[in-house]
């Protein structure tokens, strides 16, 4: 029988209520017709809905779409039946009898524990109301065994231990009895479960066999509409069970207690298929609270003076040998509602109220908390660790964050923000590293790059994992370092390579700056734009104008040579003129310290073969100092390169291709000229273009990117003269090797 006795002791009242049927009789609202309302959590703003607490004493009886009922007790230790409306809050006192029985419905069935039984429907707005006296309508001793909506059964005895289970109902205001058995000896019967129209019934009867008997044990189900009869012959056997057995019905599955000489067992079928969840001696007085889509619901209900806690346990029927989990960690009443999901009255490690149980598809069940008694306790942020100040020069450093929350349960949202580009790094931590501390491990990539120096901002927000409360937000702020790369656009220190396609368009890919497998990789390509076909020459020059990032130089046709600023985010500023004339030059390189100022220079050879340095001045506006004569009998080179300081020298060094394919090391002597030339090898001309990349193996030593039409490579600076490179991998242009017409 589904009720709620509101005594002093708890359980046995908790027991009865997860006894009961899981929907209405009548007509059924579509599932979810009635939503129920969210967390009360009061503050400004507040609807009365949002501000109604449940009291702490209150037990769930019953729910339908339009509200539930509560039982508890008074100060005086007077029973208390209160039903509350989803809609606006409110809380009406149900004045007639001290049990209340589960419905599933917006009908509320109220007993005095005995023969008088009440009903009101409180969807019509109060304005129905009934009340049975079961020893008149049948005779003393007939027990209410089970409601469905407006709809009672009944167990009648009729002749010594002979007793027959009888349909109640008022229609038209007249009482209408269906009998749904015929008199079988020594029987007891249960109603334990619903569906739509149709009820799971527990039956047993005895029979006999000369002088003695044994019991047989069946369940059967019959239907509110038509009254259909129970043949407990045709019924389907089942283990023993007790006026303590529980069930559930749903369109899905079948479920009930029995109670053999394994132990309690918990017995779900489905057409076809039938499984046994046998419970060990710690939950031999377990009940099964509901099933929620294929998962059963079980424990202990209660909460008794000295009583240890027991969870609402959770375990999946499809899935082979699933281990049950808490949904909750605790309950003491379960009311079931006309869509099929179930209201508990429990708690979780953070709050105490009333939870919703509903089907989670394929996951586990959603548990939604619709009234609190206001004990429950906010999530909060109680410890972060973010480092303050942050260097990512060496290579494979990563940071280490890590916040504490005041509970477990929890989802953590992070949220990286680099101040100067706006650009972010969002990342979800759903579980706990260990107890209630989440913690990441950034590895210094931003929107598939290395990260920018610069300012950032971090915020986590922390959301419960079962719904229970709102929000907690932390934040604050951190700086990113790494030493300056000449060959650097967007600051964050990595190598940037700049390669012209034929149709004009300019591409910079950015290199991850440490080798992964002997391999350098790729980052990101970024289009910078189109047009570039105008020049005939462009040249990666280092940091010209003091900005942390580097810039480059393009010389047009006419030969006028101009000046793009980096600005430190991948892109350039508008172009400034530099000088005209500069058609007299037939290679140009740029992007070295020559004369060991710490300011770039450039180098360009003139048709005659004199080599020219244009010392870096540090201003955007004249960029170069007037230019200062090298040396003659360069025509014999068609390419060269500044690399930096690859030899450990006094300034930057110079290599360059001969024609015969080989390159050679010029270093740098720190007033704008070179030692005497080494050779490094031949085979260079399989290249069409050499270029001074910066550090881009992470080492501290500028090196070499070779790109042709057989492949592209990175040579590593060893910091000798006699042999300046090591040849790496690298995925950068690969099967591009006579895409690009111009790679600086």
């Amino acid at each position: 029988m589904a009720s709620v006795r509101t005594t002093r002791r708890r359980l046995g009242a908790c027991a009865a209520t997860v006894l009961a049927v899981t929907v209405g009789a009548g007509v059924l609202a579509s599932p979810g017709a009635v939503a129920a309302p969210a967390a009360a959590t009061g503050g400004v703003g507040a609807s009365a809905a949002d501000e109604a607490k449940l009291p702490v004493g209150a037990e769930i009886v019953s729910t339908g779409d339009t509200g539930y009922l509560t039982s508890r007790k008074d100060e005086s230790g007077n029973a208390v039946l209160e039903w509350h409306k989803y809609a606006d809050g409110s809380v009406m006192p149900i004045n007639t009898g001290t049990v209340g029985h589960d419905s599933n419905s917006d009908t509320v069935v109220t007993s005095d524990g005995g023969s008088t039984v009440w009903l009101r429907d409180m969807n019509s707005g109060d304005s129905w109301s009934t009340f049975f006296e079961l020893a008149s309508v049948f005779k003393p001793g007939a027990k209410l065994v089970g409601v469905v909506g407006q709809n009672l059964f009944v167990s009648v005895p009729t002749t010594g231990e002979y007793r027959e289970l009888w349909q109640l109902a008022k229609v038209n205001g007249v009482n209408q009895k269906t009998k749904l058995t015929s008199r079988p000896y020594g029987v007891d019967y249960k109603v334990v479960a619903s569906s739509g129209h149709d009820l799971l019934v527990l039956g047993s009867n005895r029979v006999f066999s000369g002088p003695t008997y044994r019991t047989e044990y069946w369940k059967a189900l019959t239907n509110v509409n038509n009254g259909s009869i129970i043949d407990w012959g045709g019924a389907e056997s089942v283990g023993p069970w007790t006026q303590d057995s529980t069930g559930a019905y749903t369109a899905g599955y079948k479920a009930w207690t029995e109670y053999t000489a394994k132990g309690t067992e918990l017995v779900v079928a489905a057409p076809g298929t039938r499984k046994t969840f046998t419970m060990d001696s710690s939950l031999s007085s377990a009940v099964i609270a509901g099933v929620a889509g294929n998962t059963l619901l079980y424990g202990i209900p209660g909460k008794a003076e000295g009583e240890a806690l027991s969870p609402l346990y959770a375990r999946g029927i499809t899935t082979v040998d699933a281990a049950p989990y808490k949904l909750l960690e605790h309950f003491s009443s379960v009311a079931h509602a006309p869509d099929g999901s179930l209201l508990v009255r429990g708690a979780t490690a953070e709050a105490d109220g009333l939870f919703r149980i509903t089907d989670g598809g394929s996951g586990r069940p959603g548990v939604t908390l619709v009234s609190d008694t206001g004990r429950s306790r906010a999530i909060a942020v109680s410890e972060s660790k973010v480092p303050a100040a942050v260097n990512l020069e060496k290579p494979g450093s990563t940071v280490p964050m890590e916040w504490t929350l005041s509970r477990a349960n929890a989802t953590v949202d992070l949220k990286l923000t680099h101040a100067a580009t706006g650009r972010t790094l969002t990342k979800r931590l759903s579980q706990p590293v260990s107890d209630s501390r989440f913690a990441f491990v950034w590895d210094g990539v931003l929107d598939g790059m290395s990260a920018p120096n610069g300012a950032y901002s971090w915020q986590i927000t922390a959301t419960p994992a079962d719904g229970v409360g709102g929000a907690a937000t932390a934040s604050g702020n951190f700086e990113v370092s790494r030493q300056a790369n000449p060959h650097d656009f967007n600051d964050n220190g990595s190598t940037d390579v700049l390669a012209r396609d034929a149709s004009g368009v300019l591409w910079r890919d950015d290199l991850f700056d440490w080798p992964t497998g002997g391999r350098i990789a790729t980052a990101k390509r970024t289009r910078i734009g189109g047009g570039w076909q105008v020049y005939n020459q462009i040249e990666a020059a280092g940091n010209l104008a003091g900005t942390p990032t580097g810039d480059l130089v393009a010389r047009d046709t006419s030969g006028v040579l101009w000046l793009y600023l980096g600005q430190g985010d991948g892109t350039f500023a508008s172009r400034t003129k530099v000088g005209a004339g500069w058609q007299v030059y037939s290679k140009i390189a740029g992007g070295s310290d020559l004369t060991g100022d710490g300011r770039p220079d450039l180098l360009a050879t003139d048709t005659s073969g004199v080599l020219w340095l244009y010392k870096g001045t540090g201003s955007a506006s004249a960029p170069f100092a007037t230019r200062t004569r090298v040396g003659g009998g360069w025509q014999i080179y068609n390419q060269i390169t500044a690399v930096g300081d690859i030899a450990g020298g006094a300034a930057g060094d110079l290599v360059a291709r001969d024609a015969s394919g080989v390159l050679w090391l010029y270093q740098g002597n720190g007033t704008g000229n070179f030692t005497s030339r080494v050779r490094i090898g031949g085979g260079w001309n399989a290249f069409s273009h050499l270029v001074g990349a910066g550090d881009a193996t992470g080492d501290g030593r500028p090196d070499l990117v070779a790109y042709g039409p057989n492949g592209t490579y990175v040579y590593q600076s060893t910091g000798s003269a006699t042999a300046p490179f090591t040849r790496q991998a690298t995925t950068l242009y690969a099967g591009e090797g006579t895409r690009f017409n111009n790679v600086s």
